[in-house]
């Protein structure tokens, strides 16, 4: 095994742990060359590879963070999310996620049902409600990314930005009941296994009854504050 394949090794075990969820910041390349011993160089020849393979991201100046680098939120997407509610949310998310479960059976690349396995299994292993919460979002934009549509993508993003807001994260973790969480599991796995079996019936019918629950769990939640 070559330098650059040990130290790709050592991250990629980093990278898996549940302690770095998406878009979390890994330590500073001093502190993380030392906590996996390994040099600078190493280091930074097997972030460059992960880099290239969409596993992390660098911001000059910030640091390395976990997963793809997110796309830049256009100013008129900032003011929709401003203006929106959960509720016109999950209406959106109920008519839009189940075709892209449907697209995603019929079009998804063998990698492309990889990472949503991976995914998967990072959300399931998820120890509180804020990381699954991250986890979650990743797995249902990659189902959407594997539909192969970019404007509906770029729908999906719109309404999938309102996670960013403290009050919509606030509402979803509080809603997270572990009867809940496990409900949400087995539906994951299910859509995730329709997709795999390029079954597109049901994938969009499993996304349908997924996004119901969320629905009726989040709106439970919100009236149960008020």
């Amino acid at each position: 095994m070559s330098r650059r394949e040990r130290a790709m090794a050592k991250l990629s075990t980093v990278l898996e742990s549940p302690d770095y969820p998406a878009n979390s910041r890994l330590p500073a390349e001093r502190d993380l060359s030392v906590q996996l011993g390994l040099s600078r160089s190493a280091l930074r020849e097997a972030l460059e590879v992960l880099e290239a393979q969409g596993r992390v991201w660098r911001h000059v100046g910030q640091g390395t963070f976990v997963g793809s680098r997110p796309a830049p939120e256009p100013a008129a997407l900032s003011l929709v999310t401003s203006r929106t509610s959960p509720t016109e949310v999950l209406e959106t998310r109920l008519l839009l996620e189940p075709l892209l479960a449907r697209m995603a059976a019929l079009r998804a690349t063998e990698a492309e049902i990889e990472q949503m396995m991976r995914l998967l299994e990072k959300s399931e292993a998820a120890r509180d409600a804020k990381t699954w919460e991250l986890w979650d979002g990743r797995l249902h934009r990659a189902v959407a990314e594997a539909a192969h549509n970019g404007l509906l993508l770029s729908i999906f993003d719109a309404f999938n930005a309102m996670r960013r807001q403290a009050k919509w994260s606030t509402l979803r973790q509080a809603a997270l009941t572990p009867a809940r969480h496990a409900a949400y599991c087995a539906h994951h796995r299910a859509y995730v296994a329709a997709i795999a079996a390029r079954d597109p019936a049901k994938a969009e019918a499993v996304m349908r009854k997924h996004i119901e629950a969320v629905r009726d769990g989040l709106l439970g939640a919100a009236a149960a504050a008020e």
